[in-house]
């Protein structure tokens, strides 16, 4: 078999040398007077009282008419309308949304000192049981005004949908456009789950591209049934999140080296290239909104709201994005506690800091059509911290001795659908060493993108697993996590292009626990659609490649 030898390639070490420039020659952002709002855990004595507040907003924004901009389903049609996925604007966009979104709960509540509590899935592994109450279940009697069924939704929403399409100025409609909306019409396609198919086309109806789900369908988990399944809370894992934030670069091609997704010339647009994920959102965050919309136990559809475009209808969807937003703040302090920037690179800046994001609605219900990414890149726009949670351990204590620097990279090979890696002992023992969570080996694997509108959404990834073995639990010692992906494209933002993702290994494969006198670990892996998922065609794998320090 061709490999690489285990090295750093010359372009790591310019990025390892332009690194330790760019932390003395970029000034980090300077240290901030205490926050005015601390959101919590939403276990805590604070979360706890914040999420009762919560539960009153969410029932006075349900009660607004639709065409007031603080409705609950209008606010939810900005992100139908405008959220970024699967590029590198995911994160800045998001903060955004929450920020107005937290400041609209004050408004509608009167309660001044309001912040939005977070969901700590790795801490808790299942929905908070109050988000099964009152207005915080999607499932509820005070959604059934709205999505007793798409009949109705339509007659409430689609004639307030259409006056505000009057009001959207040139900018908004161009960014509809790159999405590939030209008129109200085709949003509300998407609503339904149409698709064009086939040759010629034709329009059908795509169930698991549905973003409208009645009431009683709206959500999977229930009461009774709250907790992640095992691929899920493996997603949410301690060695899963800790490999997300060991990235030391805000933005990077390779996956295992990016803590941001895709770099694209719009927020609307997919990358031109493969579009690449960065684990935080391809693991945890798409296998959240996935594993609580249905998909997989849904086989197909349709499923509940989490799992596409309108899913901030479940309330479950704000503080899960409070938490991968407080991840975020949590690797940006990881960076600057390490010497490291937390920001795109200088020429990467000026593209990334001007996009535009023009539908958000703020606190008092304004429009802000002139923002942009930089507004948001700062927690210090909302002025908000967070109580501690999860992730804390990455970040270096004050005199600690920091051990840091470009990955090694080991290139494989693929035959048969099977890519075949190589890894020295040195860089195992370094995986598995007690004391060494912040060196993880961690796989970058490309595939072929599945073809079809309603093909798999999840696939496993499997090593050393015996020949003819296609499924696996989350407790196999083969087994290295889900890949997700989530929601139904755009018409404007259907890709075509490869799929990269990264993944840490777990210490528990038996690649590793067999070693015994071996040198080195052969890791032969393989990537199938999850259990539940269609199975139309085999995941087509293009290459394989294990980064370590």
């Amino acid at each position: 078999m061709d490999r690489t030898d285990f090295h750093l390639s010359r372009r790591d070490v310019m990025v390892a040398a332009a690194a330790a420039a760019a932390a003395a020659a970029v000034p980090l952002r300077p240290a901030r007077a205490a926050a005015k709002y601390t959101r919590p855990n939403v276990t805590s004595a604070a979360g706890q009282k914040m999420l009762a507040i919560y539960a009153r907003g969410v029932e006075a924004m349900l009660k607004l008419p639709p065409d007031n901009p603080h409705n609950w389903f209008r606010n939810a049609f900005v992100h139908f309308m405008d959220c970024p996925h699967g590029n590198w604007w995911f994160y800045v966009w998001h903060r955004g949304y929450i920020g107005y979104f937290e400041q609209t709960i004050r408004t509608v509540t009167g309660e001044a000192s309001f912040a939005l509590p977070y969901w700590d899935w790795t801490q808790l592994p299942r929905i908070p049981n109050e988000m099964f109450d009152g207005a915080l279940a999607p499932t509820g009697m005070a959604f059934e005004p709205y999505t007793g069924n798409l009949a109705l939704f339509s007659a409430l929403m689609q004639p307030a949908l259409t006056t505000y399409w009057g009001t959207l100025t040139a900018g908004q409609l161009d960014q509809l456009k790159k999405r590939g909306y030209t008129s109200l019409d085709g949003i509300w396609n998407d609503v339904i789950g149409g698709a064009m198919v086939g040759d010629p086309p034709e329009l059908v109806g795509i169930a698991g591209n549905q973003a409208f789900t009645n009431t009683c369908g709206a959500r999977y988990l229930s009461r009774d049934n709250p907790d992640l399944d095992k691929d899920t809370a493996y997603d949410v894992s301690p060695p899963m999140v800790r490999g997300g934030l060991h990235p030391q670069e805000f933005n990077r091609e390779q996956a295992q080296l990016s803590f941001t997704s895709a770099k694209t010339t719009s927020h609307n647009v997919p990358p031109a290239g493969r579009q690449v994920f960065s684990i935080l959102e391809g693991f945890p965050h798409n296998k959240v909104h996935n594993y609580i919309g249905g998909v997989g136990p849904l086989q197909l559809g349709p499923y509940g709201v989490m799992a596409n475009n309108l899913s901030p209808i479940d309330p479950i969807f704000f503080l899960h994005h409070g938490n991968m937003d407080r991840l975020w703040d949590v690797w940006s302090r990881k960076q600057k506690a390490m010497g490291f920037s937390d920001r795109p690179s200088a020429a990467d800046a000026p593209t990334f800091f001007a996009e535009p994001f023009l539908f958000f609605i703020d606190g008092s219900g304004k429009p802000i059509t002139d923002g942009k990414a930089e507004m948001y890149f700062d927690m210090a726009v909302f002025d908000y911290d967070y109580e501690p949670g999860f992730g804390e351990d990455v970040i270096p204590q004050t005199g600690a001795t920091v051990t840091a620097g470009a990955p090694q990279v080991i290139q494989g090979a693929v035959a048969a659908n099977i890519g075949k890696v190589v890894v020295p002992l040195a860089a195992v023992r370094s995986h598995l060493a007690a004391a060494a969570a912040e060196r993880p080996l961690i796989v970058e694997i490309t595939v072929a993108r599945p073809p079809g509108v309603d093909g798999a959404r999840e696939f496993d990834i499997l090593v050393n697993a015996p020949e003819g073995v296609t499924e696996v639990s989350a407790d196999s010692p083969y087994y290295a996590g889900t890949f997700a992906l989530f929601g139904a494209p755009m018409p404007g933002m259907h890709r075509h292009g490869d799929l990269a993702f990264a993944v840490p290994l777990p210490k528990t494969l038996r690649a590793f626990t067999e070693l015994g006198a071996a040198t080195e670990a052969t890791l032969n892996i393989r990537v199938v659609p999850s259990d539940g998922q269609t199975k139309k065609a085999p995941v087509v794998l293009k290459a394989v490649s294990v980064a370590a320090q």
